[in-house]
């Protein structure tokens, strides 16, 4: 057991969550073998929470999952399992019905009696909120799912879901990386007439703080939308420099730096490893917990093209 795992407290559960969460989004490309090798290599190094949605490999990410460890209610306790729905081909659904379905699906792949946590993983444009607060009262008294988040939203659309349903809002899911800051670049530059200070995300991350959500950061290693690692990219040499003379005091290699510039911020921001090699996985869990000074921080922050007005 990694004993250097940092663990946070999830407002309004009673969760004690790992803040290195294992992401399954790319597990459909492993054998059962490889994915119960993975899985066992997370719990060892302290990671309790595991995060799906019903799009990932359309759904064999969650059937693999569970078959590959052989799902047991012993098994089921020691884990926090989180699902998102809401993506369908081409659209986004936030209807009551598809919420309903989708997590009847979730449940039936992951071979659980619940969820732990589930999320809306985009806003839909159409969404009706009395709708969505139907779905989930009655997904809460069924007891099919405890506790509920959003993914991708900004304030006023968690607002406009907070004023019709009475169960608290926990999570928000948002990408963020040293190469992706726009959480953090516009509360820098207030007042300022450039493009930084324009505020691209009304502020969420200061909102979320506000109101006890955990912010969950997507794509920790990548640049732009999918573009790929920044690791690979000679736009980003200064970055990887700074990344990696920070690693030399810790033994870390690239990834485990980006974690530890990530689980530094003090919004207590869990960050989801989507990686399907255990070695890299154990990498990224030595960032869980690290001293990181301002001056360092910053550095960093600024490696990567960033400004400090």
């Amino acid at each position: 057991m990694n004993t250097s795992m940092k663990y946070i407290s999830i407002a309004h559960t009673g969760f004690k969550a790992s803040n290195i969460v294992m992401g399954c989004m790319r597990i459909h490309s492993l054998s059962l073998t490889a994915i119960d090798t993975l899985v066992k290599t997370a719990m060892d190094q302290g990671i309790n929470f595991f995060d799906h949605a019903d799009i990932y490999g359309k759904g064999t990410c969650e059937t693999l999952f569970s078959q590959a460890i052989g799902m047991n209610s012993v098994l089921r306790e020691q884990m926090i399992i989180q699902s998102k729905c809401g993506i369908r081909n081409g659209f986004y659904d936030a209807s009551k019905e598809y919420i309903l379905s989708a997590v009847d699906g979730i449940l039936q792949r992951l071979q659980t009696d619940y969820l732990d946590i589930l999320l809306l993983h985009r806003p839909d444009a159409l969404v009706e909120p009395e709708e969505v607060a139907e779905a989930f009262d009655r997904l809460h008294s069924s007891g099919k799912v405890r506790s509920f988040g959003v993914s991708n939203y900004n304030p006023m659309q968690i607002e406009l879901l907070k004023k019709h349903i009475p169960y608290p809002i926990i999570i928000n899911q948002l990408q963020y990386s040293v190469a992706h800051t726009p959480l953090t670049d516009e509360g820098m530059a207030v007042n300022m007439l450039t493009d930084q200070a324009i505020s691209r995300t009304g502020y969420v991350m200061d909102y979320c703080r506000l109101h006890d959500m955990t912010i969950q950061a997507w794509s920790p290693f990548q640049k732009g939308f999918f573009e790929g690692p920044f690791f690979l990219d000679p736009q980003y040499a200064a970055l990887n420099e700074a990344l990696t003379n920070y690693g030399k005091k810790y033994e870390l290699d690239l990834t485990g730096a980006a974690v530890a510039w990530i689980t530094r911020h003090p919004a207590n921001i869990q960050v989801i490893v989507g990686t399907t090699q255990a070695k890299r996985l154990i990498a990224c869990c030595k960032g869980s917990n690290l001293p990181m000074t301002r001056e360092e921080w910053y550095g960093i922050y600024k490696a990567a093209g960033n400004s400090v007005p």
